[in-house]
């Protein structure tokens, strides 16, 4: 997820040891927005995360590699899709320089319109897992997959800028249900809650919401790396 929270001041003051690779494959320091995909790109989740994962570890340095593009189905993030592609070159290209931790994923949306899209979720992220981390020779590198908001429930009109959102999102609960039950099929991989955060138009989680999110994340990889 690209995130698309209002960019505040808290997010333009960069961590000293958190960076992230740019669209010009370089590292710089990292300030929101961190993705490239959409002029809209803004606060996202990475950020907070990525500040909280580097208070807990002093002698790392975090670099984030930001690949999302919103308002995407998984089937092109499988592998062949153009943006898993696209993932493993950047993915390469970073890890020149260090060691891959860890994949944050959040991502859904534009499967929550078709019941065979919904209820075969699961299994379809199991496979991309399974290849992205054999692609990149990660072994079992942590997976966090963030559950859907539940405001998507309640919205039925497109957002404005992704052509693939469905009018009638009817099934995300059930995308949200294979979400919750990777850990039972892909190893090292956790799930995080999505409870309580807001969007501020029925569609995008707000700027608050995003930094909570983010300190679920970070939260979560802790509890695998214990």
């Amino acid at each position: 997820m690209a995130g698309r929270g209002r960019v505040e001041a808290e997010d333009r003051v960069p961590h000293p040891r958190v960076l992230m690779f740019t669209k010009a494959q370089e590292w710089a320091a990292a300030v929101d927005p961190l993705h490239f995909d959409k002029r809209s790109a803004a606060v996202g989740l990475g950020s907070t995360f990525a500040r909280i994962t580097a208070d807990a570890n002093p002698d790392v340095t975090i670099g984030l590699i930001p690949a999302a593009v919103s308002g995407t189905p998984l089937e092109r993030w499988r592998k062949g899709g153009d943006l898993y592609e696209q993932a493993v070159v950047r993915a390469r290209a970073a890890m020149k320089d260090g060691t891959l931790k860890g994949i944050l994923w959040h991502q859904g949306e534009s499967d929550t319109g078709d019941r065979t899209l919904a209820l075969t979720y699961g299994s379809r992220l199991g496979g991309m897992v399974r290849d992205l981390r054999a692609e990149l020779g990660a072994g079992d590198v942590p997976f966090l997959a963030g559950l859907l908001g539940d405001f998507i429930g309640e919205t039925g009109s497109m957002d404005g800028e992704s052509p693939a959102w469905p009018e009638k999102p009817v099934y995300w609960s059930a995308v949200n249900d294979q979400i919750a039950g990777l850990p039972a099929h892909v190893l090292h991989s956790a799930v995080v809650s999505a409870n309580g955060l807001t969007a501020f138009d029925g569609v995008h989680f707000d700027a608050p919401s995003l930094r909570e999110f983010g300190r679920r994340y970070a939260a979560a990889l802790g509890e695998l790396n214990r």
